[in-house]
């Protein structure tokens, strides 16, 4: 076993690093001359997260790796991947309030995305959390305040607004 890795998998040389479910790796940066670190969580082919990496003092060489940069690098790419996964389920799962029949109601659009045959519901609940009712939309679907109204107004269609 090298000095640099214990049993558990953790790997700590001056340009690959492994431990709290991730990999740095210091690769050459494609678009210039210089460095850049990959962020690899374990199970990912894919690094979360590429960054531009300092170079060391021979303005050659990447600077190395070490526990303080690897474990900043961590908490950047945990909340960069952390980010994008709000975004996506916020894409995914729209929620908009509008005013029918005298009260306020959400019309909620949930999309199951897939990449052979994607689909998508838009669904009216009361304030009581009840059904009112409920449709399938193109995966394209915009829901918006106006839409949503529309769609109420046309007493919630099966066709969608």
């Amino acid at each position: 076993m090298d000095e640099n890795e214990d049993s558990g998998g953790r790997i700590a040389e001056a340009r690959l690093w492994r431990d709290n479910g991730w990999t740095a790796r210091v690769i050459k940066n494609e678009d210039d001359d210089g460095w850049a670190v990959a962020m690899t969580p374990d199970g990912q082919v894919e690094p979360a997260l590429v960054g531009p990496w300092t170079m060391g003092r021979d303005k050659k060489n990447p600077k190395p790796l070490d526990t303080s940069a690897f474990n900043t690098l961590v908490k950047t790419a945990a909340e960069f991947v952390r980010r994008h996964e709000q975004q996506l389920h916020a894409s995914l799962h729209q929620r908009v309030e509008i005013d029918h029949a005298g009260g306020r109601i959400e019309v909620q659009l949930d999309i199951e995305p897939d990449e052979e045959n994607p689909t998508a519901v838009l669904r009216a609940v009361d304030a009581g959390g009840s059904l009112l009712a409920e449709t399938k939309v193109p995966p394209s679907f915009k829901l918006t305040r106006s839409s949503a109204t529309s769609w109420a107004a046309s007493g919630f269609s099966a066709k969608g607004p």
